[in-house]
C-alpha cells in the first residue's frame, strides 16, 4: 500500500495503514481529536453531481455504528441503514454536491474539492470548532485548509470517520440519482446511478444526453440496435 500524503502542517509519524478504525486509535495516541474525515462520491460517473460529505465521530461508538466500513464494502441497504445513524451520532457532519454544469466549467477535479471543502466548512460550522485533524480519503489535500490535514491513500477502508463520510455521500448522490429517474427515466439512473454501463451508453446513444449529463466528459454512446426488417 503506498504511504500516505504529509500535508506540510502535519507532524511526527504518518497515520498507520492498518485496517478500519487503525486511523482512530492513532488519533488518540497523539491526541488529534477531534477528527473530520472526508470522502467524495461520484467522480467517475457521465451524469449526475460529484457530492462529498464531512464527518466528525465521536471517540467512542454505539453498537449501532458497529456494522460502520467503506461504503463499497457495504451493501446498499447496509449503507442505507447507516445513513441516520451516523448523523444522529457524530458530533458534526457536513454534506455538499457541485451539479453537472459547474463540473463541466471548473473539470471535476475541481468540483470535487470545492464539494469536500463545502462540506468541511458546513460540519465545522456544526462543530463549532476547528478539528485538530482533517483526514481526506485519497491521496489528494485540500487546497486552502488552515491546520493539520492527511491525505489517506483507501482511507475509507482505514478510518471510521472517514468511512461515514463516504457512506453519507454515497447515499446522498444514488439518492439524487434515483429522484432523477423519475424525471428522466429513459436512462435508467436508479440502477446505474450515471456511470457509464452499457444500457447508459445505448439509452445515450438512442436519446442524447439531458441536463444532468456531464458535457466535457468524453465517451462514446452506442448506436440503438436496428430495428429488424420484417420483409427479410
Amino acid at each position: 500500500m503506498s504511504k500516505p500524503v504529509q500535508a506540510t502542517l502535519a507532524l511526527g509519524e504518518p497515520p498507520p495503514t492498518g485496517e478500519i478504525g487503525s486511523i482512530e486509535i492513532w488519533l488518540d495516541a497523539t491526541g488529534r481529536r477531534p477528527a473530520l474525515g472526508i470522502d467524495e462520491a461520484g467522480r467517475g460517473p457521465l451524469a449526475g453531481p460529484v457530492t462529498a460529505a464531512a464527518v466528525c465521530l465521536p471517540a467512542r461508538l454505539p453498537p449501532i455504528l458497529s456494522a460502520l466500513n467503506d461504503s463499497k464494502k457495504l451493501t446498499e441497504a447496509q449503507r442505507e441503514r447507516l445513513f441516520e445513524p451516523i448523523q444522529s451520532v457524530a458530533l458534526a457532519f457536513g454534506i455538499a454536491s457541485i451539479d453537472a454544469p459547474r463540473i463541466d466549467v471548473i473539470n471535476i477535479l475541481e468540483a470535487t474539492r470545492e464539494a469536500m471543502r463545502q462540506a468541511a466548512h458546513a460540519a465545522v460550522a456544526m462543530l463549532g470548532r476547528a478539528p485538530a485533524t482533517l483526514l481526506v480519503d485519497g491521496n489528494l489535500l485540500l487546497p486552502g485548509w488552515v491546520g493539520e490535514q492527511w491525505a489517506l491513500i483507501k482511507g475509507d477502508g482505514r478510518s471510521l470517520n472517514v468511512a461515514a463520510a463516504s457512506v453519507l455521500a454515497k447515499v446522498t448522490r444514488d439518492r439524487m440519482m434515483v429522484d432523477a429517474a423519475k424525471t428522466w427515466p429513459v436512462y435508467g439512473f436508479e440502477r446505474h446511478k450515471g456511470y457509464g454501463t452499457l444500457a447508459h451508453r445505448r439509452a445515450l446513444g438512442l436519446h442524447g444526453p439531458c441536463p444532468l449529463h456531464r458535457r466535457s466528459f468524453k465517451y462514446r454512446p452506442i448506436p440503438p440496435e436496428p430495428t429488424p426488417d420484417p420483409a427479410k
